[in-house]
């Protein structure tokens, strides 16, 4: 009998600990987050909604105050995830954590899905038409191969 060695993403549990699910405010990155916190609460795992904040936009070589505007999405999304755990309170009783990276989606997500231990990442699916040519963050995740990842529509 072999023995079997087990996935890196495992931690020694049936099921995950830590759900990460990435949120930039897009529709599809909010069914993201729906749909991982009902996969935390129905593994009783933590759920980390992570925002990852742009270093540089086109708007900050324009001269427009780029840590405000994100800090302002990031408290804007802070504010509306707290709103639904309060609306459905009864319903969603799921431990959530709210963090914030900076620098590009893709390496932003890879950051926090390493330094918060996750055992599965949660991510909508690209609403750009560019990300045909040059690859989704989505798919850039599952190509890394370092946890299972989610794709909402």
């Amino acid at each position: 009998m072999t023995e079997q060695q087990p996935h890196q993403f495992e931690r020694g549990t049936d099921g995950p600990k830590v759900i990460v699910a990435g949120l930039d405010g897009s529709d599809s990155s909010m069914r993201a987050a729906a749909y991982a916190a009902g996969l935390a609460r129905r593994q009783h795992a933590m759920l980390a909604l992570v925002y990852v904040q742009p270093v540089l936009t086109a708007g900050a070589a324009l001269g427009v105050p780029v840590g405000d505007t994100t800090g302002e999405v990031a408290d804007s999304l802070v504010a509306e995830i707290r709103e639904a755990t309060e609306r459905f309170r009864d319903a969603w009783d799921v431990r959530w954590e709210f963090h914030t990276f900076r620098g590009d989606p893709y390496n932003g997500l890879v950051t926090a899905a390493d330094e918060l231990k996750a055992d599965a990442v949660v991510v909508g699916a690209s609403e750009s038409a560019g990300h045909r040519f040059i690859g989704s963050v989505a798919v850039r995740l599952v190509k890394a191969g370092r946890w299972p990842v989610t794709v909402v529509p």
